[in-house]
C-alpha cells in the first residue's frame, strides 16, 4: 500500500532509528519533502505525519514541527520583482 503522506516511508522509519539525532531527522525531512508529488500539500502531510507518529522528545517529531510552522514558500521572488520588496 502507497501512503500518500509519507511515500517512501521515511518518516515512519525515522521514529524507528534508535539513538537518532536532530540532524539526521532533518536530513531525513528534506529528502521526504522533495519525494512528495507537487500536487501535495505539505502542510496538511506534515500534520498528519505528527498526528500519526508524533512522540515527544523525539527529534523527528521537532523537525516536524518546525517544518509546519515554516511559511509556505510562494514561489522564487527574484530579479526586479524581488528587489521592490
Amino acid at each position: 500500500m502507497r501512503d500518500e503522506f509519507d511515500p517512501k516511508g521515511l518518516v515512519a522509519e525515522a521514529y524507528l532509528i534508535e539513538g537518532i539525532g536532530t540532524g539526521e531527522c532533518r536530513s531525513i525531512f528534506l529528502d521526504w519533502a522533495l519525494s512528495l508529488p507537487a500536487e501535495s500539500d505539505s502542510r496538511v502531510a506534515i500534520a498528519t505525519l505528527l498526528e500519526r507518529h508524533g512522540v515527544e522528545g523525539h527529534p523527528m517529531t521537532g523537525v516536524l514541527r518546525e517544518g509546519l510552522a515554516a511559511p509556505a514558500r510562494r514561489g522564487r521572488r527574484g530579479g526586479a520583482r524581488g528587489r521592490r520588496g
